[in-house]
């Protein structure tokens, strides 16, 4: 069944809804349209401005954005910010960052997911970000004075399929219908206008510090075909590090109370010293100060992990520096006048492109691919990438990658399997996530069982398994007998999501152990190959009786207790030569059954 939108106030069908975008950040939130009159992309909410990421919750009442910020000072207990740094996150995730928040965080033993108490209550990550939302949505309907439902919302580009499907959910729960999750600087490229030319063939930079997390991609335009190559960032690094570098200094140097009334001067200095050389303010009956030079000496730390991320991302999208046109500035933190002139240093020969507003480069260019999603226009295509191989367990405990890292999404992948026992009636199916040959090095992501196989010998079934990567980064995994049509799906939801610093440590793990786990894969291929011909000879031996002598039986005693010492000592090409002299042992007894079968068809 099709659907179809009316518009209340005309009574005709709407052919192209609107779709609106949305930036959901850590520390503003925005939503925007373009506009179907200019044709251009424009924040829609009230104040033509940001909504401080910021929930403060009384009697059960939630306020949201300024009218919320102002708790931060009276009553921080029942003062949420940072939400997007909990979603989709356990508890032993942030457990070391819990100094970052002055609100209680609790571990959600049933779910592995965080809850934070809150004026007596607890609520989740996805109830608290639900709250920005929907007041995002008051606003826009207001503003736009009509219903609005279709929205896309951006997420930072290694936020992984936990952080993805708790952004969505968090969309549905504000009574959204979200049509995408897309990287925000993907979103902001095209903000910034680069790819809009069809015969544009450029590589470019997309360095995004925001309030609480950082991102640099590396892009690839070509006739309207976004192609993200790299990404690297980090979900817990952004410009509230630079507030609160700040506050431990000033909280030392002043013994002040280190508390959200000190994070608030510490946000207006930050901002000051992007115009002035100091900073002097009186603080609860005391004068404190700040050059910049002693606040760059504060945040230069946090802005060098940044330019190692940059170069990370440069590395493995295999370019060199020369081959990028230029590094587009996105998210409020590059604003700092330390932050442009520290990427200046680093790249002195790319140009730095900050035309646009970085508070509202996300929004906006969400605006442009909901857009874009509505039908509105057909010139661009957006291509992003999967961060890590997704694969399955097959025998002996190996990985089976089916879509390899840095796949453009959407993609689907298929492959065939079989049993390895005679009349297996089910087959567990093992998702994993990672770049190591055993699936015991990588991250699971979910599990099930084809059931209801009808028994038949091992190798006859044929098994698909397919693996579908959505436009989201969210997998759907189907196995399916091809023969009787039996079929199983699942969509992998992980119970909690990695962090940037994990997925890293994984593609290090790749190399570092890589002759290792060549070695590992070699021995178990090995292996499962000497025990699946040893049970073929057996079976063979105890149908066909005749044709086995009493020479090749103690030919086949030696063979096998050869094979025994082989694999206890794990010597890979000792086994691969016997198992070579079984097959040549038990060549001519198969030519000898093959002809018996034979005559008997004949007669």
């Amino acid at each position: 069944m099709s659907k179809i939108s009316i518009n209340l106030n005309s009574g005709e069908i709407d052919k192209n809804p609107i779709v609106l975008g949305i930036d959901l950040g850590t520390t503003n939130s925005l939503i925007a349209q373009v506009n179907p009159k200019t044709k251009e992309a424009e924040v829609v909410n009230l104040s033509g401005g940001s909504t401080p990421s910021i929930v403060h919750i009384e009697n059960g009442q939630a306020t949201v954005g300024l009218d919320a910020k102002k708790y931060l000072i009276s009553q921080p207990e029942n003062t949420v910010f940072s939400i997007k740094r909990l979603l989709g996150r356990s508890f032993k995730e942030i457990y070391n960052y819990q100094s970052y928040f002055p609100y209680q965080i609790l571990d959600n033993d049933e779910k592995d997911l965080v809850q934070v108490k809150v004026d007596s209550s607890y609520y989740n990550p996805v109830q608290l970000s639900s709250f920005i939302l929907k007041d995002l949505k008051r606003q826009a309907e207001s503003y736009l004075n009509g219903e609005v439902s279709k929205v896309v919302i951006t997420v930072p580009a290694y936020f992984n399929d936990a952080q993805r499907q708790a952004t969505r959910d968090a969309g549905r729960l504000a009574g959204f219908d979200v049509l995408r999750i897309i990287n925000e600087p993907t979103a902001a490229s095209l903000s910034f206008g680069v790819g809009l030319d069809p015969n544009e063939n450029t590589c470019i930079a997309v360095y995004d510090l925001g309030g609480g997390t950082f991102d640099v991609s590396i892009l690839h335009i070509n006739q309207g075909i976004f192609e993200i190559l790299s990404t690297h960032g980090n979900t817990f690094l952004g410009g509230d590090d630079f507030d609160k570098a700040l506050c431990d200094f000033w909280s030392k140097t002043y013994s002040l109370a280190n508390d959200g009334r000190l994070r608030l001067q510490a946000e207006k200095a930050k901002i000051a010293l992007n115009q002035e050389e100091n900073y002097t303010s009186e603080y609860q009956e005391k004068i404190i100060k700040i050059s910049r030079k002693a606040f760059n000496r504060l945040v230069d730390p946090i802005i060098e992990k940044t330019l190692k991320s940059f170069s990370v991302a440069i590395k493995n999208a295999e370019i060199s520096e020369s081959e990028l046109s230029q590094i587009l500035l996105v998210g409020g933190s590059t604003k700092s006048y330390r932050v442009k002139e520290k990427i200046a240093e680093k790249f002195p020969k790319i140009q730095i492109n900050d035309t646009i507003n970085p508070d509202k480069a996300v929004a906006l260019g969400a605006a442009i691919e909901a857009d874009i999603l509505a039908g509105n226009r057909t010139d661009l295509l957006l291509l992003d990438i999967t961060p890590l191989s997704l694969g399955l367990e097959t025998l002996g405990g190996l990985m089976d990658v089916l879509i390899p890292r840095n796949s453009k999404i959407p993609i689907k992948s298929s492959r065939q399997y079989t049993t390895s026992k005679d009349g297996q009636s089910g087959l567990e199916i093992n998702v994993f996530q990672g770049e190591r040959d055993l699936v015991s090095n990588n991250r699971h992501l979910g599990s099930f069982t084809l059931s209801g196989i009808p028994a038949m010998p091992a190798g006859i079934p044929k098994i698909e398994v397919s693996f579908f990567l959505d436009a989201n980064g969210l997998l759907q995994v189907q196995a399916k007998e091809l023969r009787t049509g039996v079929e199983q799906n699942i969509h992998i939801k992980p119970r909690y999501g990695l962090t940037e610093e994990d997925i890293q440590h994984m593609l290090n793990n790749s190399i570092k152990f890589a002759n290792n786990d060549v070695e590992q894969r070699s021995f178990i291929e090995a292996d499962n190959e000497a025990k699946l011909n040893l049970n073929t000879v057996e079976k063979i031996r105890n149908q066909n009786p005749e044709f086995f002598d009493a020479q090749i039986n103690t030919s086949l005693k030696h063979l096998l207790k050869s094979i025994k010492q082989a694999q206890h000592k794990k010597d890979t090409h000792k086994l691969l030569d016997l198992v070579e002299q079984l097959n040549h042992l038990i060549e001519p007894i198969g030519n000898k059954i093959m002809a018996k079968e034979l005559k008997k068809k004949v007669k």
